[in-house]
């Protein structure tokens, strides 16, 4: 039988790939992050194939809490983490492995499994915690991708819900742990305003970029088993989306965010090749690990259709991409225009309507845009912006959010499986039935049918001023 949710707080954290690139660059930062405020009080147990004692595991984490953002700034936050951690050297094939795990938490009643693993390896390592026993009154945490496909995503969920329940299974994407991901789902709901108008009555389009200046940085044998649209538009941006355009939850708790956000996953249409532009930047095939010939995308733009009530007839825009112009994040929420042009300068079709603008990076900010008359007899206006500034010293990193919710068994930040296998439902036409990719120019921001062909009259695109 599956191991149960456990109803208090994990006793011991448990991660797997304890050696590799995320646990360097994001777990031991937040670990330590999480001893400085005192919601890391468990043991931590680093599992790796990789030939280490405790003393190699310390080191690393030691290492990788010194090069991150703010380097070590309490030496007793530092001992607190390093007196938790514990280490188990193994290969994940390997029974034994499991076993002198086993034996290292045998004290601890009910671990939260972290797999920062490749996705090839999760049934490897399930079906190892099972049978030693280590999944009953457990949780699991796993990385996206969760599957290639839709067919993938159902198998792995088969091979995860052997061993765990679903309330025990945590889909950790980090982006939905950032501070300014979150804002969009309180803003929506914590201001009435902005509801009456929070429908295709008002609204004319909304367009998400999430930019990035650098190309994939070594990382081409991943990105050739990926590319854009399942690295990023199937996941992070499709959850902006959902948290975007999602009814009121019908009370408050978990259960009801995820539920309005299932609704809207299955209210999507499926994506077309029509509807899709795919790029590549020149000089992506040079990379290591990259085929000469390749044809996957590192820039991706779609036009997506949500068939409801509320958003019928309102064609969202996403792009995303790799060596674009900057590194930007951003939502554009635009309004309709004035029923009847009262003023002669509401003619011209190159001003800008009303829009609600989200910034998520790399500085976090939302602004409202309005026109003004500009001083003189005239009744001529020009585009202002009522600007927020959102960022804070108190925000808490992604990594650091969602292991302490994973550890007290808060599910809210996470994704639930009906989530995963209805956006891949959305996009599994294109994964296949595509036009070739076309090339575009490192620093630009992407191939030129993105704007003509795809956004066309709902164009332009508008560009993340990053300074």
């Amino acid at each position: 039988m599956p191991g149960a949710q456990p109803e208090t707080m994990s006793d011991a954290l448990v991660f797997f790939g304890a050696s590799g690139d995320l646990a360097r660059k994001s777990i031991f930062p937040s670990l330590y992050r999480m001893a400085k405020v005192g919601d890391l009080t468990v043991p931590v147990v680093g599992v790796a194939f990789s030939q280490w004692e405790l003393e190699d595991l310390k080191e690393r984490a030691r290492e990788s809490i010194a090069a991150a953002h703010g380097g070590i700034d309490d030496e007793q936050a530092l001992d607190t983490l390093l007196g938790l951690l514990r280490y188990v050297d193994g290969d994940y094939n390997d029974p034994a492995t499991f076993e002198r795990l086993r034996e290292e938490i045998a004290e601890c009643a009910a671990p939260t499994h972290y797999l920062a693993i490749p996705p090839s390896l999760f049934g490897t390592v399930v079906k190892g915690l099972q049978a030693v026993g280590l999944h009953e009154n457990g949780r699991v945490v796993v990385e996206k991708p969760f599957g290639r496909d839709l067919a993938s995503a159902q198998e792995l969920d088969r091979v995860i819900t052997q061993a765990f329940d679903q309330p025990a299974i945590f889909r950790i994407d980090h982006f939905l742990g950032k501070e300014e991901i979150m804002n969009l789902l309180y803003f929506r709901f914590a201001n009435a305003m902005f509801e009456p108008l929070w429908n295709r009555t008002h609204i004319e389009s909304i367009q998400v970029t999430l930019a990035e200046s650098f190309g994939v940085n070594g990382r081409g044998a991943f990105y050739e088993s990926a590319g854009a649209v399942r690295d990023v538009i199937q996941n992070h941006l499709f959850q902006i989306v959902a948290l975007l355009t999602m009814d009121a939850p019908a009370y408050q708790g978990y259960g009801a965010v995820q539920a309005a956000k299932v609704n809207v996953f299955k209210a999507m249409r499926p994506i077309t090749r029509h509807d899709y532009v795919r790029g590549q930047f020149r000089g992506y095939r040079d990379e290591p690990d990259v085929a000469d010939n390749s044809d996957v995308e590192t820039y991706a733009a779609v036009k997506l259709h949500i068939d409801s009530w509320r958003w019928a007839g309102v064609p969202i825009y996403l792009r995303t991409g790799k060596s674009l112009a900057a590194s930007a994040g951003e939502v554009v929420v635009n309004f309709r225009r004035p029923p009847q042009a009262l003023f002669q300068d509401a003619l011209d079709p190159d001003q800008h309507p009303n829009r609600l603008r989200f910034r998520l990076s790399p500085s976090s900010e939302i602004a409202l845009g309005v026109r003004v008359k500009r001083p003189g007899e005239e009744f001529v206006g020009h585009e202002k912006e009522l600007l927020l500034h959102t960022e804070s010293d108190l925000e808490v990193a992604p990594y650091e959010r969602l292991l302490t919710d994973a550890l007290r068994g808060d599910n809210a930040l996470f994704t639930h499986e009906d989530s995963v296998e209805a956006a891949w439902r959305v996009v599994e036409s294109i994964l296949t039935d595509h036009t070739p990719v076309i090339p575009y120019e490192p620093g630009s921001w992407g191939p030129e049918e993105a704007a003509g062909r795809l956004i066309g009259q709902d164009g332009p695109w508008v560009t993340p001023q990053v300074d």
